[in-house]
C-alpha cells in the first residue's frame, strides 16, 4: 500500500530511509517550536495559543504536502514572516494580534486561490529576481537585528539610536556562548545544530541560574483558547477597516517565494523535477496556503516550504513519509510545552538561532546584479529598509517602487513588467494614505 501511494520504488527508496531522513530533518526544523512562540509573545499572543498553533499548522500543512502532492517537504511558520507580524503588523499598526491574524488568514485564501491558476507561475516571473533575492536577504538581516536586540548585544541610544550592549551582563554573555556553540556544531556539520545549540545553551542558562523549569518539562497538549479566525467575511471587513492591503500583499510575495524558492531547490536536489518544473505544483503550494490557513486561525503568523527540508533530502528522502515522519515527531513534541516555554522564556537562548538563520538568508546578496545600479539600488532598498524601518513590507515596497522608476529613466519602461507597475502604485498609494492609520 505504502509503495503504491507514495512510488517508493519508482523513486528508488525504502521505508527505512524515508523515516530517517524524516528524523533528520526534524531534528533540523525543530528550532521553529521554540523561536515561533518566542517571537510571537512579544505581539501579546499567549504562549500556549501559538505553542499549539505552530504546531498544528506544521502537522495539517506537511501532512497535506505529503499526502497529495508526495514531497519530502516540510511546511511550518516561515522564520522572518513571524518577525514581520509582530513587530510591524501588530506592533507597527498598533492592532490587537487577533486583526493581524485576519489578514494572515486573507493572505492564505488569495495564496490558495492563485494556486489554482496559472498566475501563480505569472507572478514568479513577473518579479524582477533581484528583487527576489534582496527580499531574502532582507529578512535575514531583520531578524538577526532583532535577535541581537533581543539578547542585548545591541542595547538603544539616545543620540544613535543603536549601540553596543554590555558584555557583562549575563544574558549577553549567554548569547555569545551560544553562537559560538552554534557555529563551532555548523564547522563540524553536526546535523540540527541550530536545535543541538539551543539545548546546550540550555544547559549552561540552568547551571547558571538563568533558566527555571517552574511549570516542570511534560503536559498533556493544551488547546487554544479559541478559533481566532472563523469567518473569512469578517476577516475581508477587518483588513479593510485597518487598511491592512500593503500586509496581505507583503505575505503573498514572501510565501510566494520562499515556498516556491525552497520546493525548487530541495526537488531539484532530490531528482524530482520534471524539465525543471513541479510535476504537483498546485497541490504543493495548496500545503502552504491550507497551513497558512489553519495557522493563522489557531494563533500563528504564515508557513512556508522550509528549506531545513534539504536535510532530510541529503538524508535520502524522496517522498512524502519523509513528511508524514516529521509531521508525527512534530506531534510527540505537543507534550513537551513546558519545557518549551521555559526554554522560550530566556532569550539568549532562542537568539543565536535568528542570528544565524538570518546570516543563512543573507547569502542571496551574491545572486544581486551590483555592477547594474538600475538593478543594484532598488535591491539595496530592500535590504537597507527593513531592519531599519522594522517592516518587510516597507522594504519591498520601496523596492518595487524604485525599480520601475530606475528603469523609465534609462528609458527601459518596456523591459518591466505590467505586474511591476501595478504593485508599486499599490505600493506607493498605501505609504501615502496608510502608512500612519
Amino acid at each position: 500500500m505504502l509503495n503504491n501511494r507514495f512510488r517508493l520504488k519508482e523513486r528508488d527508496t525504502t521505508l527505512k530511509t524515508e523515516m530517517v531522513a524524516g528524523l533528520t530533518v526534524f531534528l533540523t526544523v525543530a528550532y521553529i517550536i521554540i523561536v515561533n512562540p518566542m517571537i510571537l509573545k512579544d505581539a501579546g499572543v499567549p504562549f500556549d495559543q501559538s505553542f499549539t498553533a505552530t504546531i498544528a499548522a506544521a502537522v495539517i500543512g506537511t501532512m497535506f504536502m505529503a499526502w497529495f502532492a508526495n514531497y519530502p517537504v516540510v511546511i511550518a511558520p516561515a522564520m522572518g514572516l513571524n518577525a514581520y507580524f509582530t513587530y510591524s503588523v501588530v506592533g507597527g499598526h498598533d492592532i490587537p494580534y487577533t486583526v493581524g491574524f485576519s489578514a494572515v488568514f486573507v493572505s492564505g485564501i488569495i495564496f490558495l486561490l492563485i494556486s489554482m491558476t496559472s498566475l501563480r507561475t505569472r507572478l514568479i516571473h513577473a518579479i524582477p529576481d533581484n528583487l527576489k533575492h534582496a527580499i531574502a536577504a532582507g529578512i535575514g538581516l531583520f531578524i538577526a537585528f532583532i535577535g541581537m536586540r533581543l539578547s542585548g548585544i545591541i542595547a538603544d541610544h539616545e543620540t544613535n539610536l543603536v549601540t553596543l550592549g554590555d558584555f557583562t551582563e549575563p544574558g549577553v554573555a549567554l548569547t555569545l556562548t551560544g553562537i559560538a556553540i552554534t557555529i563551532a556544531l555548523f564547522a563540524l556539520n553536526v546535523q540540527g545544530a541550530l536545535f543541538v545549540g539551543m539545548i546546550l545553551t540550555g544547559i549552561i542558562a540552568w547551571f547558571t541560574g538563568q533558566l527555571h523549569f517552574n511549570q516542570g518539562l511534560v503536559s498533556l497538549p493544551r488547546l487554544p483558547e479559541g478559533i481566532l479566525v472563523f469567518n473569512p467575511v469578517a476577516s475581508v471587513q477587518q483588513v479593510i477597516e485597518y487598511g491592512l492591503y500593503s500586509v496581505v500583499f507583503s505575505f503573498l510575495l514572501v510565501m510566494l517565494f520562499d515556498t516556491t524558492g525552497a520546493m525548487l531547490a530541495i526537488l531539484k536536489q532530490a531528482g524530482l523535477l520534471r524539465d525543471g518544473k513541479l510535476e504537483k505544483a498546485g497541490s504543493a503550494f495548496a500545503a502552504d496556503s491550507v497551513g497558512t490557513m489553519v495557522g493563522s486561525m489557531l494563533g500563528t503568523s504564515p508557513t512556508a516550504a522550509t528549506v531545513e527540508s534539504a536535510a532530510g533530502v541529503g538524508a535520502g528522502g524522496k517522498t512524502g513519509i519523509t513528511g508524514l515522519t516529521v509531521a508525527a515527531l512534530f506531534g510527540v513534541a505537543a507534550f513537551f510545552s513546558p519545557l518549551i516555554g521555559s526554554l522560550s522564556g530566556v532569550a539568549a537562548i532562542t537568539a543565536p538561532s535568528l542570528i544565524i538563520v538570518g546570516c543563512m538568508m543573507i547569502r542571496s546578496v551574491s545572486d544581486i546584479e551590483w555592477n547594474d545600479f538600475e538593478e543594484a539600488f532598488p535591491a539595496f532598498l530592500v535590504i537597507i529598509s527593513m531592519p531599519l524601518t522594522s517592516s518587510i513590507a516597507n522594504g519591498i515596497a520601496l523596492g518595487f517602487i524604485s525599480y520601475p522608476v530606475m528603469k523609465i529613466a534609462k528609458r527601459k519602461f518596456r523591459d518591466v513588467h505590467p505586474f511591476v507597475y501595478v504593485f508599486a502604485v499599490l505600493f506607493l498609494v498605501q505609504l501615502i494614505f496608510f502608512a500612519h492609520n
